[in-house]
Order: structure tokens, then sequence, then C-alpha cells
């Protein structure tokens, strides 16, 4: 990006798919005339699917990062070190202004460390949220980030309550609104239509839409197979489809339940872009997940969103949205589906400053931090 007059730059760190919608609004804001900052994009490469990665990229016109570090796959301990490793030049060639780090992935923490070790102040954009659950890796890397950072910038205004029951003082906090919103707002005419995806695929007619990736649905087999029947039940009523993470892939293999997917209603189909699966949440009747993005979308778009997961750190998304978190339990999961069937489902309403403009108060409140420092 090209040089501004300001402070200094502001080094921004993308790593998974889920940090790539959030990033996008944000490039943008820091590239409007009135930010006096450059921002500087490093890509961590966590998200190691190259294909995806540029089909992403470009959908969502991020420009192409100035550093690409190239880690790939490991465990959380392994992938968090070689970031570290990796990120700790970059640091040391051009010291930033500030290191932004977004989400709750491995690249969130593991920059947010190097950073704050080398006295390089740390923001957080999506800071504050909590599920309560400190079995899954991406709640641990929430708490670890929040208490690394010196800008904390909130999707919903509750999670400033979290914040404060960790010590963290309400001045680091600022409410904004939420960047994956800025995005879907932005994408939404420009969405690939459904009927364009489900005539490629061979559905026809009203469908339900399924992701499932979290390691406690797909790692351990009777869960999995727990969900996939329950599934296939479903989609006798309405044909789901289901864009399947390779790893989500794999683990069905492996247990052998394939067949559970070959003898329903159910369409697999490979991992598709942003603009394809905006396409398809927005005409779904509805939408069976476990990711915490997708219950945002959902509730941007009014689309009914049954989670299967036992809590969330969106909290919002169930006081205020479309969303209705059910767990594991067939029996549970098949209630909310029916209510779905009976009257439309859960309505719901945005939230607070779920209005399209969360990046640009967040670059105007750097911009304004900066200024106070220099």
């Amino acid at each position: 990006m090209g040089a501004k007059s300001g402070s200094g730059h502001i080094l921004c760190v993308v790593g998974a798919r889920p940090n790539f919608m959030k990033i996008a609004p944000i490039m943008r804001a820091f590239a409007a005339p009135e930010s006096a900052l450059e921002a500087r994009l490093v890509h961590t490469g966590q998200h190691y699917d190259e294909a995806m990665k540029q089909a992403f990229f470009e959908q969502l016109n991020i420009p192409e990062p100035d550093i690409d570090l190239e880690v790939g796959s490991g465990s959380h301990a392994q992938q968090t070190a070689e970031i570290m490793k990796r990120f700790e030049p970059v640091l040391d060639e051009a010291p930033p202004a500030a290191v932004l780090v977004v989400g709750d992935v491995n690249s969130t923490i593991a920059c947010a460390l190097v950073a704050v070790k080398k006295g390089i102040p740390v923001i957080h954009v999506e800071a504050g949220l909590r599920s309560g659950d400190r079995s899954m890796p991406e709640e641990i890397n929430r708490i670890l980030t929040d208490q690394l950072s010196d800008l904390l910038f909130l999707t919903e205004d509750g999670a400033r309550e979290n914040l404060r029951r960790e010590g963290i003082a309400d001045d680091k906090a600022h409410f904004v609104g939420n960047v994956m919103i800025d995005t879907l707002l932005y994408n939404l005419r420009d969405a690939v239509p459904a009927v364009q995806t489900l005539a490629a695929a061979g559905v026809e007619g009203p469908f339900g839409l399924v992701t499932l990736h979290r390691p406690s649905n797909v790692d351990e087999p009777a869960v999995l197979r727990r969900l996939l029947e329950v599934l296939s039940e479903a989609s006798h009523s309405t044909p789901l489809l289901f864009p399947i993470h390779p790893r989500t892939a794999a683990r069905i293999e492996q247990a052998g339940l394939g067949s559970l997917l070959e003898n329903a209603a159910i369409t697999t189909l490979p991992p598709l872009g942003y603009l394809e699966m905006l396409g398809l949440m927005k005409e779904a009747r509805v939408v069976f997940t476990d990711s915490g993005g997708i219950q945002e979308e959902t509730t941007a778009l009014g689309v009914p969103c049954i989670t299967l997961r036992e809590n969330t750190e969106r909290p919002i998304t169930v006081e205020e949205g479309t969303n209705s978190v059910v767990g594991t339990d067939p029996a549970a999961i098949l209630a909310a589906y029916r209510q779905v069937l009976a009257d439309g489902g859960k309505r719901g309403r945005s939230p607070e400053l779920w209005d399209g403009a969360a990046a640009r108060r967040i670059v105007g409140e750097i911009n304004r931090w900066v200024e106070a420092r220099s």
C-alpha cells in the first residue's frame, strides 16, 4: 500500500479463513484518505490451502500480503511456536506503531505474544467474546490476547462485562460493531445467487445449509455419527447442502460414516468461496452450523440458525438474533428444526452497530490513539 505521512504503520495480521472476512474492511479503512496511518498486511499461512486463500483474497478485494510467513499446518503448539519464530524478524526489521490482530485463531495469540514482549502495542479486533468453555483452544486464545492488548474493539457491548471481570480497564475497550458484518453488507450485492450453486449441485427448491468443523464435533466418532444421523433425518424434509471441510471429510471417512450421507438427501460440496457461501446463506431455509462467524452472519441476514454446540461466545446472536444453541442432542436439534418448518423459525434483529461501518470506527479510533501517543 502507498506510504502515508502519518506516525508510522500498523501491522495487520491474518492467519486463517475466518480472519479474511474481518481484515478486508479494516484494510479498506486504512487505505481511505482520512486515515493518516499506513497498514501493512502479514499472512501467517496458518490457513495453508493456497487456492482457497487466493480465492478469498480476490473475492474480498484484500491486497496481497506484504509478508507471507508460510507456516502451514501442525499441532496447536507447533503452529503457534512456528508463527512466533517467523514473526519476530518481521518486527525487528520494521517495528510498527502497533500490531493489529483479529479473532481467536493461533495466529492471533502468537503474534500478540511476540509483539508485547518487544514492547510493541497490541490491538485486538473482536475482543471480549467468551463461551465459558476452556476446553476450546479458541477460548484460551481470546482470554490471553485480551490480557496482552492495549486497545480492544468489541462487536457487542455485553463483551465489556467479560473484560471487567478479567481486570481489563474500561478505557482500553471500545464498542464499535462487527467487521464481519461490514464484509457481509459490502459484498451482499455480489453474492453468487443460490440458484446457480444449487443447479450445479443438482438440487432444486427450498434447501438447508450445513457446516461442521469443530474438533469437539468431528473428532469423536460417536458425536459425529449422532450429528450425521440427525442431519440425515432432517434432510428428508428439506434437502441439505453440506460444503465439507477437508478435515471433516477425513474424519467421516476414518469413522466409516460415509453411508449416512449417501443414504440421505444431503449433497456434499467442496469448500466454497465467500461469495458462494453468502449466496447460499442468504436463501437458506435454515442453517445448521458449529461456526461462530456463521452465527453472526445468519443473524444479520435474518436466517434461522441452529448451532450444534453446547455454548456460544456470541450470545447476542441468541438474545437478539436468529440463533438457537442446541448442542448435539438429536431431540433438541429436531425440535428447533421442526419449529423452523412450522413457522419459519426464530426471528430476530440485527444488533446495535452491525451497520457496515465498524472498520471505519476502528481505524478512526486507532488514528486518534496513535496521534495521542506520539
